[in-house]
Protein backbone atom coordinates (compact mmCIF):
# COMPACT_ATOMS: atom_id res chain seq x y z
CA UNK A 1 0.00 0.00 0.00
CA UNK A 2 1.85 3.52 -0.89
CA UNK A 3 1.66 6.15 1.58
CA UNK A 4 -1.32 8.07 0.00
CA UNK A 5 -3.54 5.24 -0.02
CA UNK A 6 -2.30 4.84 4.19
CA UNK A 7 -3.01 8.74 4.86
CA UNK A 8 -6.40 9.71 3.05
CA UNK A 9 -9.62 8.22 1.71
CA UNK A 10 -8.98 5.21 -0.90
CA UNK A 11 -8.52 5.60 -4.71
CA UNK A 12 -12.45 4.50 -5.26
CA UNK A 13 -13.38 6.54 -2.57
CA UNK A 14 -11.88 9.60 -4.23
CA UNK A 15 -13.23 9.05 -7.36
CA UNK A 16 -16.94 8.20 -6.39
CA UNK A 17 -17.14 11.85 -5.37
CA UNK A 18 -15.45 13.69 -8.43
CA UNK A 19 -18.03 11.06 -10.21
CA UNK A 20 -20.92 11.01 -8.58
CA UNK A 21 -20.94 14.17 -5.92
CA UNK A 22 -19.10 15.08 -2.71
CA UNK A 23 -21.70 13.21 -1.11
CA UNK A 24 -19.69 10.12 -1.57
CA UNK A 25 -17.34 11.11 0.86
CA UNK A 26 -19.86 11.96 3.35
CA UNK A 27 -19.04 15.85 3.64
CA UNK A 28 -21.20 19.00 3.03
CA UNK A 29 -21.52 20.67 -0.79
CA UNK A 30 -18.65 22.78 0.11
CA UNK A 31 -16.11 20.28 0.48
CA UNK A 32 -14.48 19.64 -3.47
CA UNK A 33 -14.41 16.38 -5.20
CA UNK A 34 -11.28 15.51 -3.59
CA UNK A 35 -12.58 15.13 0.06
CA UNK A 36 -10.80 18.41 0.89
CA UNK A 37 -12.19 21.82 2.83
CA UNK A 38 -13.63 24.18 0.99
CA UNK A 39 -11.09 26.16 -1.30
CA UNK A 40 -10.49 29.71 -1.68
CA UNK A 41 -11.91 29.79 -5.22
CA UNK A 42 -11.05 33.46 -5.23
CA UNK A 43 -7.52 32.53 -6.05
CA UNK A 44 -4.89 29.41 -6.59
CA UNK A 45 -6.79 27.86 -3.74
CA UNK A 46 -5.32 25.57 -1.27
CA UNK A 47 -4.87 21.78 -0.30
CA UNK A 48 -2.46 19.30 -2.27
CA UNK A 49 -1.73 17.89 -5.89
CA UNK A 50 -1.75 14.35 -3.71
CA UNK A 51 -5.35 14.62 -2.80
CA UNK A 52 -6.86 14.98 -6.46
CA UNK A 53 -9.06 11.94 -7.43
CA UNK A 54 -7.07 9.41 -8.51
CA UNK A 55 -6.48 8.59 -11.70
CA UNK A 56 -6.82 12.33 -11.98
CA UNK A 57 -8.36 13.07 -15.47
CA UNK A 58 -6.47 15.91 -17.11
CA UNK A 59 -7.62 17.80 -20.19
CA UNK A 60 -4.95 17.44 -22.76
CA UNK A 61 -5.01 21.01 -24.46
CA UNK A 62 -8.63 21.28 -23.08
CA UNK A 63 -10.88 19.35 -24.71
CA UNK A 64 -8.87 18.78 -27.68
CA UNK A 65 -10.90 15.97 -29.03
CA UNK A 66 -13.74 18.12 -29.03
CA UNK A 67 -12.45 21.73 -29.89
CA UNK A 68 -9.70 23.66 -31.39
CA UNK A 69 -6.35 23.04 -28.66
CA UNK A 70 -5.69 25.37 -26.37
CA UNK A 71 -8.59 27.92 -26.44
CA UNK A 72 -11.15 29.28 -24.22
CA UNK A 73 -13.73 27.13 -25.48
CA UNK A 74 -11.45 23.80 -25.46
CA UNK A 75 -11.07 24.58 -22.09
CA UNK A 76 -14.21 25.55 -20.57
CA UNK A 77 -15.67 22.40 -22.47
CA UNK A 78 -13.27 20.17 -20.43
CA UNK A 79 -14.04 21.77 -17.45
CA UNK A 80 -17.55 21.81 -18.31
CA UNK A 81 -17.01 17.83 -18.90
CA UNK A 82 -15.81 17.67 -15.46
CA UNK A 83 -11.81 17.33 -15.73
CA UNK A 84 -9.94 17.64 -12.81
CA UNK A 85 -6.99 19.52 -14.41
CA UNK A 86 -7.42 21.63 -17.61
CA UNK A 87 -3.91 21.83 -18.99
CA UNK A 88 -1.93 24.90 -20.89
CA UNK A 89 0.95 24.94 -22.84
CA UNK A 90 2.96 28.36 -22.65
CA UNK A 91 5.47 30.14 -25.38
CA UNK A 92 6.14 33.32 -25.69
CA UNK A 93 5.29 37.02 -27.95
CA UNK A 94 7.84 39.12 -29.26
CA UNK A 95 6.99 41.55 -26.30
CA UNK A 96 7.50 38.50 -23.83
CA UNK A 97 3.68 37.79 -23.11
CA UNK A 98 3.12 34.04 -21.99
CA UNK A 99 0.47 32.53 -24.67
CA UNK A 100 -1.42 29.46 -25.01
CA UNK A 101 0.04 27.25 -27.98
CA UNK A 102 1.42 23.59 -27.92
CA UNK A 103 3.83 25.13 -29.73
CA UNK A 104 5.55 28.25 -31.27
CA UNK A 105 5.20 27.67 -34.65
CA UNK A 106 1.72 28.33 -35.16
CA UNK A 107 1.33 27.76 -38.58
CA UNK A 108 -1.26 24.81 -37.98
CA UNK A 109 -3.36 26.17 -35.21
CA UNK A 110 -3.82 29.51 -36.49
CA UNK A 111 -4.94 31.51 -39.52
CA UNK A 112 -2.09 33.03 -39.88
CA UNK A 113 -0.99 31.93 -43.61
CA UNK A 114 -4.76 34.01 -44.59
CA UNK A 115 -3.24 37.12 -43.13
CA UNK A 116 -1.09 39.15 -46.25
CA UNK A 117 -0.12 41.58 -43.58
CA UNK A 118 2.43 39.07 -41.93
CA UNK A 119 3.46 37.21 -45.00
CA UNK A 120 6.94 38.88 -44.84
CA UNK A 121 7.18 37.03 -41.35
CA UNK A 122 7.12 33.45 -42.60
CA UNK A 123 11.34 32.02 -41.63
CA UNK A 124 12.46 29.01 -40.86
CA UNK A 125 13.84 27.86 -37.87
CA UNK A 126 15.90 25.28 -35.56
CA UNK A 127 14.06 24.87 -32.51
CA UNK A 128 15.52 21.88 -30.39
CA UNK A 129 17.63 20.69 -33.60
CA UNK A 130 14.72 20.55 -35.65
CA UNK A 131 14.40 22.82 -38.55
CA UNK A 132 10.62 24.03 -38.75
CA UNK A 133 9.42 26.14 -41.65
CA UNK A 134 6.25 28.51 -40.49
CA UNK A 135 5.63 31.45 -38.50
CA UNK A 136 6.57 31.60 -34.73
CA UNK A 137 4.71 33.30 -31.56
CA UNK A 138 8.20 35.31 -31.36
CA UNK A 139 7.94 37.38 -33.74
CA UNK A 140 4.48 38.89 -33.00
CA UNK A 141 3.43 41.00 -30.88
CA UNK A 142 0.76 40.16 -28.36
CA UNK A 143 -1.51 42.80 -30.26
CA UNK A 144 -0.48 41.04 -33.56
CA UNK A 145 -1.40 37.63 -32.34
CA UNK A 146 -4.33 38.68 -30.85
CA UNK A 147 -5.74 39.21 -34.37
CA UNK A 148 -4.95 35.76 -35.69
CA UNK A 149 -7.99 33.12 -34.68
CA UNK A 150 -7.27 29.99 -33.89
CA UNK A 151 -8.15 26.44 -35.64
CA UNK A 152 -7.99 22.76 -35.77
CA UNK A 153 -4.63 21.01 -35.63
CA UNK A 154 -5.63 17.66 -37.07
CA UNK A 155 -8.43 18.45 -39.45
CA UNK A 156 -7.98 15.06 -41.13
CA UNK A 157 -8.40 12.95 -37.67
CA UNK A 158 -11.26 15.54 -36.62
CA UNK A 159 -13.16 16.76 -39.69
CA UNK A 160 -16.07 18.23 -36.86
CA UNK A 161 -13.77 20.54 -35.03
CA UNK A 162 -13.24 21.93 -38.16
CA UNK A 163 -16.64 23.92 -37.64
CA UNK A 164 -15.10 25.97 -35.04
CA UNK A 165 -12.10 27.21 -37.12
CA UNK A 166 -12.20 30.64 -36.09
CA UNK A 167 -14.64 31.18 -33.39
CA UNK A 168 -11.20 32.01 -30.67
CA UNK A 169 -8.35 34.04 -30.49
CA UNK A 170 -5.30 32.64 -28.95
CA UNK A 171 -5.42 33.59 -25.33
CA UNK A 172 -2.53 34.68 -22.90
CA UNK A 173 -2.14 32.45 -19.79
CA UNK A 174 -2.85 35.45 -17.76
CA UNK A 175 -6.18 35.74 -19.22
CA UNK A 176 -6.35 31.94 -18.88
CA UNK A 177 -5.81 32.29 -15.38
CA UNK A 178 -8.42 35.07 -14.90
CA UNK A 179 -10.99 32.76 -16.40
CA UNK A 180 -10.12 29.53 -14.12
CA UNK A 181 -10.72 32.55 -10.94
CA UNK A 182 -13.66 33.54 -12.34
CA UNK A 183 -14.89 29.62 -12.91
CA UNK A 184 -13.56 29.18 -9.53
CA UNK A 185 -16.24 31.51 -7.64
CA UNK A 186 -18.85 30.73 -9.98
CA UNK A 187 -18.77 26.86 -9.45
CA UNK A 188 -17.64 27.52 -5.49
CA UNK A 189 -14.32 25.39 -6.16
CA UNK A 190 -10.69 25.94 -7.23
CA UNK A 191 -10.11 24.88 -11.31
CA UNK A 192 -6.81 23.17 -11.29
CA UNK A 193 -4.00 24.35 -14.37
CA UNK A 194 -1.36 22.31 -15.42
CA UNK A 195 1.20 24.22 -17.39
CA UNK A 196 3.92 23.53 -19.79
CA UNK A 197 7.32 25.44 -20.50
CA UNK A 198 7.85 24.83 -23.65
CA UNK A 199 10.85 24.88 -25.52
CA UNK A 200 12.43 27.18 -22.25
CA UNK A 201 16.73 26.93 -23.54
CA UNK A 202 15.48 28.22 -26.94
CA UNK A 203 13.47 31.09 -25.60
CA UNK A 204 16.21 31.89 -23.58
CA UNK A 205 18.50 32.09 -25.65
CA UNK A 206 16.64 34.57 -27.54
CA UNK A 207 16.20 36.67 -24.83
CA UNK A 208 12.65 35.52 -23.97
CA UNK A 209 13.11 33.53 -20.98
CA UNK A 210 9.74 31.49 -19.52
CA UNK A 211 10.67 30.86 -15.89
CA UNK A 212 10.62 34.76 -14.67
CA UNK A 213 7.27 35.88 -16.21
CA UNK A 214 5.46 32.34 -15.46
CA UNK A 215 6.92 33.00 -11.75
CA UNK A 216 5.09 36.64 -11.77
CA UNK A 217 2.10 35.52 -13.33
CA UNK A 218 2.00 32.96 -10.35
CA UNK A 219 2.45 35.13 -7.76
CA UNK A 220 0.29 37.77 -8.90
CA UNK A 221 -2.86 35.15 -8.92
CA UNK A 222 -1.95 33.15 -5.66
CA UNK A 223 -0.80 29.87 -7.57
CA UNK A 224 2.96 30.33 -6.54
CA UNK A 225 2.93 27.95 -3.27
CA UNK A 226 3.15 24.31 -2.78
CA UNK A 227 -0.69 23.85 -1.49
CA UNK A 228 -1.51 25.92 -5.07
CA UNK A 229 -4.11 24.21 -7.53
CA UNK A 230 -1.56 23.98 -10.25
CA UNK A 231 1.28 21.45 -11.51
CA UNK A 232 4.28 22.63 -13.72
CA UNK A 233 5.55 20.70 -16.34
CA UNK A 234 8.46 20.44 -18.92
CA UNK A 235 10.39 18.27 -20.63
CA UNK A 236 13.55 20.39 -20.10
CA UNK A 237 14.35 18.89 -16.03
CA UNK A 238 16.25 22.48 -15.64
CA UNK A 239 13.32 24.21 -16.82
CA UNK A 240 11.64 22.75 -13.65
CA UNK A 241 14.75 23.62 -11.30
CA UNK A 242 14.96 27.05 -12.08
CA UNK A 243 11.23 27.33 -11.13
CA UNK A 244 11.59 25.47 -7.68
CA UNK A 245 13.69 28.65 -6.67
CA UNK A 246 11.59 31.17 -7.73
CA UNK A 247 7.91 29.45 -6.40
CA UNK A 248 6.55 26.76 -4.68
CA UNK A 249 4.50 25.12 -7.11
CA UNK A 250 4.18 21.13 -7.75
CA UNK A 251 6.31 20.74 -10.28
CA UNK A 252 6.70 17.89 -13.11
CA UNK A 253 9.22 16.25 -15.33
CA UNK A 254 7.85 15.16 -18.71
CA UNK A 255 9.46 12.06 -20.65
CA UNK A 256 9.60 11.09 -23.96
CA UNK A 257 10.92 8.26 -25.56
CA UNK A 258 13.76 6.21 -24.19
CA UNK A 259 16.21 7.17 -26.73
CA UNK A 260 15.58 10.93 -26.63
CA UNK A 261 17.45 13.44 -24.39
CA UNK A 262 16.00 16.47 -23.25
CA UNK A 263 16.86 19.50 -25.22
CA UNK A 264 18.56 21.15 -22.09
CA UNK A 265 20.97 17.92 -21.76
CA UNK A 266 21.87 18.15 -25.50
CA UNK A 267 22.93 21.99 -24.81
CA UNK A 268 24.45 21.14 -21.31
CA UNK A 269 26.71 18.31 -23.04
CA UNK A 270 25.12 15.74 -20.39
CA UNK A 271 24.83 12.42 -21.90
CA UNK A 272 21.67 10.73 -20.18
CA UNK A 273 18.68 9.96 -21.97
CA UNK A 274 15.16 9.35 -21.21
CA UNK A 275 15.82 5.82 -20.69
CA UNK A 276 18.19 6.76 -17.80
CA UNK A 277 16.20 9.34 -16.43
CA UNK A 278 13.14 6.30 -15.54
CA UNK A 279 15.98 4.08 -13.97
CA UNK A 280 16.29 4.40 -10.05
CA UNK A 281 18.91 6.19 -9.71
CA UNK A 282 17.22 9.07 -12.35
CA UNK A 283 14.24 9.18 -10.43
CA UNK A 284 15.79 9.95 -7.76
CA UNK A 285 17.29 12.85 -8.85
CA UNK A 286 13.98 14.24 -10.43
CA UNK A 287 12.34 13.68 -6.69
CA UNK A 288 15.12 16.15 -5.96
CA UNK A 289 13.32 19.16 -7.72
CA UNK A 290 10.33 17.89 -8.57
CA UNK A 291 6.85 16.00 -7.31
CA UNK A 292 6.52 14.10 -10.29
CA UNK A 293 6.90 12.54 -14.16
CA UNK A 294 4.93 12.67 -17.40
CA UNK A 295 6.35 9.88 -19.12
CA UNK A 296 4.26 9.04 -22.79
CA UNK A 297 2.21 6.05 -22.12
CA UNK A 298 4.74 3.50 -24.04
CA UNK A 299 7.27 4.12 -21.09
CA UNK A 300 4.73 2.69 -18.89
CA UNK A 301 3.88 -0.52 -21.54
CA UNK A 302 5.96 -0.54 -24.23
CA UNK A 303 4.46 -1.65 -27.66
CA UNK A 304 5.96 -4.37 -29.88
CA UNK A 305 6.48 -4.23 -33.39
CA UNK A 306 3.08 -4.65 -34.20
CA UNK A 307 1.93 -1.58 -31.92
CA UNK A 308 0.31 -4.38 -29.47
CA UNK A 309 0.36 -3.39 -25.43
CA UNK A 310 3.33 -5.43 -24.02
CA UNK A 311 4.16 -6.18 -20.40
CA UNK A 312 4.16 -3.18 -18.22
CA UNK A 313 7.65 -1.52 -17.16
CA UNK A 314 8.54 -0.97 -13.34
CA UNK A 315 8.54 2.11 -13.75
CA UNK A 316 5.42 3.06 -11.76
CA UNK A 317 6.56 0.85 -9.03
CA UNK A 318 10.00 2.78 -8.84
CA UNK A 319 8.39 6.55 -9.38
CA UNK A 320 5.86 5.61 -6.53
CA UNK A 321 9.13 4.10 -4.44
CA UNK A 322 10.66 7.71 -4.85
CA UNK A 323 7.30 9.91 -3.70
CA UNK A 324 6.58 10.68 -7.20
CA UNK A 325 3.06 10.50 -9.09
CA UNK A 326 2.88 9.82 -12.45
CA UNK A 327 0.73 11.63 -15.17
CA UNK A 328 1.66 9.60 -18.55
CA UNK A 329 0.26 10.95 -22.01
CA UNK A 330 -1.90 11.11 -24.12
CA UNK A 331 -4.77 8.93 -24.23
CA UNK A 332 -6.80 9.69 -27.81
CA UNK A 333 -10.10 7.74 -28.75
CA UNK A 334 -9.53 7.48 -32.53
CA UNK A 335 -8.27 4.49 -33.32
CA UNK A 336 -4.83 5.91 -34.81
CA UNK A 337 -3.85 6.54 -31.68
CA UNK A 338 -4.50 3.98 -29.69
CA UNK A 339 -2.49 0.21 -28.87
CA UNK A 340 -3.22 -2.00 -32.45
CA UNK A 341 -4.55 -3.90 -30.05
CA UNK A 342 -7.77 -1.52 -29.48
CA UNK A 343 -8.36 -0.62 -32.68
CA UNK A 344 -11.71 -1.29 -34.22
CA UNK A 345 -12.87 -1.21 -37.65
CA UNK A 346 -10.51 -0.09 -40.85
CA UNK A 347 -11.44 3.75 -40.20
CA UNK A 348 -8.01 5.36 -38.92
CA UNK A 349 -10.36 8.21 -37.14
CA UNK A 350 -13.24 5.63 -35.56
CA UNK A 351 -13.19 5.43 -32.39
CA UNK A 352 -11.74 2.28 -31.43
CA UNK A 353 -11.85 0.19 -27.63
CA UNK A 354 -10.33 3.60 -25.50
CA UNK A 355 -12.64 1.60 -22.75
CA UNK A 356 -10.33 -1.28 -22.75
CA UNK A 357 -7.31 0.59 -23.17
CA UNK A 358 -7.74 2.85 -19.93
CA UNK A 359 -8.78 0.38 -18.31
CA UNK A 360 -5.18 -1.55 -19.18
CA UNK A 361 -3.16 1.49 -18.14
CA UNK A 362 -5.22 2.61 -14.71
CA UNK A 363 -4.90 -1.48 -13.55
CA UNK A 364 -0.94 -0.66 -14.65
CA UNK A 365 -0.99 1.90 -11.16
CA UNK A 366 -0.74 5.46 -12.80
CA UNK A 367 -1.94 8.38 -11.05
CA UNK A 368 -3.68 10.34 -13.94
CA UNK A 369 -3.58 10.40 -17.36
CA UNK A 370 -3.42 13.11 -19.97
CA UNK A 371 -6.63 13.08 -22.27
CA UNK A 372 -7.77 14.42 -25.83
CA UNK A 373 -11.49 13.19 -24.53
CA UNK A 374 -11.77 14.29 -20.94
CA UNK A 375 -15.64 12.92 -20.86
CA UNK A 376 -14.62 9.50 -21.78
CA UNK A 377 -11.63 9.04 -19.23
CA UNK A 378 -13.50 10.52 -16.35
CA UNK A 379 -16.34 7.51 -17.33
CA UNK A 380 -13.79 4.92 -17.78
CA UNK A 381 -11.92 5.93 -14.46
CA UNK A 382 -15.84 5.94 -12.62
CA UNK A 383 -15.67 1.53 -13.65
CA UNK A 384 -12.39 1.72 -12.73
CA UNK A 385 -13.27 3.08 -9.38
CA UNK A 386 -16.48 0.61 -8.67
CA UNK A 387 -14.17 -2.56 -9.81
Amino acid sequence: MTERAQTGPGRRTLLGAAVLGTTALGVSGTANAAGRGAPDARSGGHGSYRDLPVPTVIGHRGASGYRPEHTLGSYQLALDMGAHIVEQDLVPTKDGHLVCRHENDITGTTDVADHPEFASRKATKQVDGVSLTGWFTEDFTLAELKTLRAKERIPGNRQENTVYDGRWEIPTFEEVLRWADKEGRRRGRTVWLYAETKHPSYFRGLGLGLEEPLAKLLRRYGRHRAGSALILQSFEPSSMQRLSKLVATPRVVLLSGPKERPWDFVQAGDPRTVADLVKPDGLKWIASFAQGIGPTLDLVIPRDGAGRLTTPTALVADAHARGLVLHPYTLRNENTFLPADFRRGTDPNAYGDVFGALRVYFEAGIDGIFSDNPDTALLAAADFAQD
